[in-house]
């Protein structure tokens, strides 16, 4: 509860709420967007989604170094910041005539844009947050839930608006980006512990070639990134088209779309109430088990929806999210500073997260497009589970156990010491 009391923790929080309002605008509607005013069949929309992954490829090694040289500054967050003012003016004026030049073309670029600022800027924006976090010493995971509260409340009106006028919500995003870019501008910069020992190197020296390749010879690395591919990247291929899914066991399409928005507001609020309580449970059991409990989740979540396809069924499945984001969430950034070097933590963050994360997401996503219209969502549904666990099975194995790395990680980086 000391948390409420600090300012930083509601500035954190509001820039929480105002990018997550973003992200779950753009992408809870992108679908219905592509398809309904686009004019996209599954596959094309498809290729958005693998567009934004692959830029965000590009992006995240980048992203990543960049920001563990600035630490603590906010340089590129403001660049993220600024891509997101453009969200409007881009999908109004542009994304259409790009597609009515050529559809792929269009689909390209649209996602190469979107993706500047939300599947490669949201790293930016969780680690920036998450190192904000131990240097003004409050919970990561209690300021990460305004982010659920802002996906609910853009669940819930996000529907209305596009019913209303489809383009309306990339326009609410400008204006979230107005706020957000207000809320990073009275940010004021602590110093984490570690910097504020002068023996200790800071980032922009530590962060190099050798201390980053470093990572790669460590075997929890690679386990990390194939339990993030089978389980945070097949939650987001598994959501890109389920809206649809969802929506076609309705006689009129736009009561299913409408039913979907608030069973998606629902779930994000309570996705918000079990944030509270993540971190103690993920302290309690482990950063690792709590990766591994996220994936069986989806796993249970993607095969009960190819086999009981009741509306109320189906409803069941999208709430159960609300137990997997708290879990990944929380228990990914206990893990990375629980077993890599925290100065570092932006660059494994972003390689071993959301660079895993996008580089299935960049395969899968058209995979599964060609898959949902060839085959049917049942069948496709059916080897995407079967996916999951096994990728979630490999990756526990390799991993580390983070309580046992922990012992020795707050020390680590008082090893490096400026030469007299």
């Amino acid at each position: 509860m000391n948390n409420l009391k600090k300012a930083s923790f509601w500035n954190f929080g509001g820039m929480y709420f105002f990018y997550f309002m973003i992200w779950a605008l753009v992408l809870t509607f992108l679908p219905y967007w592509l398809k309904n005013q686009g004019h996209l069949n599954t596959g094309d929309s498809g290729l958005v989604f693998s567009t934004m992954a692959l830029t965000a490829l590009i992006l995240e090694p980048i992203y990543g170094v960049i920001q563990d040289k600035l630490g603590l500054k906010k340089y590129l967050f403001a660049f993220v910041v600024l891509c997101l003012l453009f969200v409007g003016p881009f999908v109004q004026f542009a994304f259409i005539p790009l597609l009515n030049i050529n559809p792929i073309f269009g689909a390209a670029v649209g996602g190469a844009f979107l993706s500047l600022c939300l599947n490669g800027g949201v790293g930016v924006v969780e680690s920036y947050i998450e190192r904000s976090s131990r240097a003004n010493k409050f919970e990561y995971g209690h300021v990460r839930l305004f982010g659920s509260l802002a996906g609910g409340t853009a669940a819930f009106i996000g529907g209305i608006m596009f019913v209303r006028n489809p383009y309306s919500i990339f326009w609410a995003s400008t204006c979230s980006a107005i706020i957000l870019g207000l809320l990073l501008w009275m940010v004021r910069i602590k110093k984490l512990d570690y910097q504020k020992d002068e023996r200790v190197k800071d980032e922009s020296e530590y962060v190099n070639k050798d201390n980053i390749l470093k990572v790669f010879k460590k075997k929890s690395f690679w386990g990390l990134c194939l339990l993030i591919i089978g389980s945070a990247c097949m939650y987001d291929v598994f959501d890109q088209q389920f809206p649809n899914y969802f929506a076609s066991f309705f006689t009129h399409k736009s009561a299913g779309e409408s039913f979907f928005s608030k069973v998606a507001s629902v779930q994000t609020f309570l996705e918000a109430g079990f944030m509270v309580i993540a971190p103690w449970f993920v302290n309690k059991v482990g950063a690792k088990k709590g990766l591994i409990l996220y994936g069986i989740i989806l796993f249970i979540r993607v095969l009960g929806s190819a086999f009981f396809t009741d509306i109320w069924m189906l409803t069941v499945w999208r709430l159960m999210a609300s137990l997997e984001m708290p879990l990944m969430l929380v228990s990914i950034m206990k893990y990375i500073t629980g077993v890599f070097d925290l100065r570092l933590s932006a660059t494994v963050y972003m390689l071993g997260f959301n660079f895993a994360k996008q580089v299935g997401v960049t395969i899968f996503s058209t995979v599964m497009g060609k898959l949902y219209t060839n085959i049917g969502f049942h069948n496709s549904y059916i080897f995407l589970s079967i996916f999951i666990i096994v990728m979630v099975a490999i990756g526990a194995f390799l991993m580390e156990n983070d309580k046992t790395a922990n012992q020795t990680q707050n020390i680590k980086v008082k090893k490096v010491i400026k030469p007299l």
